[in-house]
């Protein structure tokens, strides 16, 4: 196994690693929308808080060799399905490939954001 960090992500905020690669995949721990460099949450929107949180998943796959298109499947968190069609239009930007995903609301992510998203993604 091998523990992935890269600093184009946010640090880990508990006892966890961004990512974990075995036999050519990549699982990913959930992203939430944290400046990289500062800690701080981006964006009061789920639009805002959703490009970063897919920022930092891209960020994340790169770093393990692999790639948003090379995604299997994701599970995305959010606060409130009031947002799920604002989510999903960005989502398909991000993801054309159309990976497997579940979707859940969740009475609280961490630190009160919106929206956290992992993955399963192939190495190159």
């Amino acid at each position: 196994m091998e523990k992935i960090h890269t600093e184009k992500a946010p640090a880990a905020i508990g006892p966890y690693s961004q990512a974990m690669k075995q036999g050519g995949l990549v699982f990913t721990s959930g992203q939430i929308p944290l400046d990289p460099a500062t800690g701080a949450v981006v964006g009061e929107d789920i639009t805002a808080q959703a490009k970063q949180v897919l920022e930092n998943l891209k960020a994340v796959l790169e770093a393990s060799g692999a790639a948003l298109d090379t995604v299997l499947k994701t599970t995305c968190f959010l606060a409130d399905m009031a947002d799920f069609a604002p989510f999903n239009e960005l989502y398909a930007a991000y993801f054309t490939g159309c990976p497997a995903r579940s979707c859940v609301a969740v009475k609280q992510l961490p630190k009160g954001v919106l929206v956290e998203v992992e993955a399963i993604a192939a190495v190159r």
